[in-house]
């Protein structure tokens, strides 16, 4: 990898074109294809070397270290997750959870139970992959095994993606470029393409459109989190995805779930919506900081569910209606009973 270096730049962005982005972190926008690495830096004059805050031997060093960390991440075999386990600890009152949950591919599990009994603690126990030290003294487990160091500590090798309900940009960037940035980091072939399915996916999820030159801190909540979930279903390579109150985010959050569990992603998110909670296969319920149940969804709720959602389909034109300036002119009770 050190003599990477002394190829010709225009030759190396051919195999490697990511390293145009680590001429311009140093503010080269213009580099001369034809100079190697070692030659460019030599060019370069004394201020701007002391300006970057590096001498020449440090950037050289910086450069094959780069360009092997994303060479690394380029060849990176998928993270391969057949399941994830859950092995019960205590609750507040030190009791133990007696009980071992596991979860595959395309699974959704609601999390339920009244505000402050614990959800989020299960949530940010999955998200940090527990080895039996935090609060709840619960485990962890990936394909039946304890996650290395790695998994657990690592961002490169995160396995698990977490939604909070709470979604706030703070960079200077449009939607499209924020995207783009994140496809080009995810050595992504078709970005541009990418970024378009991406952002119109979001759309469909979120009830206000937006465009790709929307400004990522003008969007809503709403919009941030569909932007997101698209993100994550189409980007993100995290087999695990934990979401916290999905229902607060003002999107289609049937659809959502419908977009995650087609890229084969395990979905753990916890829920206050009766709707949301039946369209998990299991529900876990929560009391006291500690898993008190684990419900299979079946057929008698499975119909509950349509009948719910047909109600929800109603509420959802109603919401629209208002929001557009109409009235509610009509019997209402008529209007849910057909």
């Amino acid at each position: 990898m050190n003599e990477i270096a002394s190829v010709p730049i225009d030759t190396l962005l051919h195999t490697h074109p990511y390293a145009k982005e680590f001429f311009l972190s140093l503010g080269l926008k213009d580099v001369a294809g034809h100079l190697t690495a070692k030659e460019l830096v030599s060019e370069l004059t004394d201020e701007f070397v002391e300006d970057c805050g590096l001498d020449r031997a440090q950037m050289l060093q910086h450069f094959t270290v780069f360009i092997r960390k994303m060479s690394d991440l380029k060849t990176a075999p998928q993270k391969q997750v057949h399941s994830l386990s859950i092995i019960g600890g205590r609750n507040k009152s030190g009791e133990k959870e007696d009980i071992a949950l596991t979860f595959k591919p395309g699974d959704i599990v609601c999390v339920v139970g009244p505000t402050g009994s614990g959800k989020s603690r299960l949530l940010a126990d999955i998200e940090c992959l527990a080895q039996k030290d935090t609060p709840t003294g619960r485990q962890i487990l990936i394909n039946g095994s304890v996650p290395d160091n790695e998994k657990r500590f690592s961002i490169e090798h995160k396995l698990v993606a977490q939604l909070s309900q709470n979604m706030n940009f703070v960079v200077d960037l449009t939607v499209a470029e924020f995207m783009a940035m994140h496809a080009e980091s995810r050595m992504i072939r078709e970005a541009e393409e990418t970024v378009r399915r991406i952002i119109a996916c979001a759309n469909e999820l979120a009830g206000e459109p937006f465009d790709m030159a929307t400004p990522v801190t003008q969007l809503s909540g709403g919009q941030s989190r569909a932007l997101m979930i698209a993100d994550t279903a189409f980007l993100s390579p995290l087999p695990v995805v934990v979401i916290d109150e999905i229902e607060n985010a003002g999107i289609d959050r049937g659809k959502a779930l419908d977009l995650l569990v087609q890229e084969e992603k395990i979905v753990i998110m916890s829920t206050h919506d009766p709707i949301l909670a039946l369209m998990g296969g299991r529900r876990v319920v929560i009391g006291n900081g500690g898993i008190k149940a684990v419900i299979e969804t079946n057929d008698q709720e499975q119909e509950s569910l349509k009948e719910l959602q047909r109600i929800d389909a109603r509420m959802v034109a109603l919401r629209n209606r208002i929001r557009s300036g109409g009235m509610i002119d009509f019997d209402i009770k008529g209007y849910f009973c057909d």
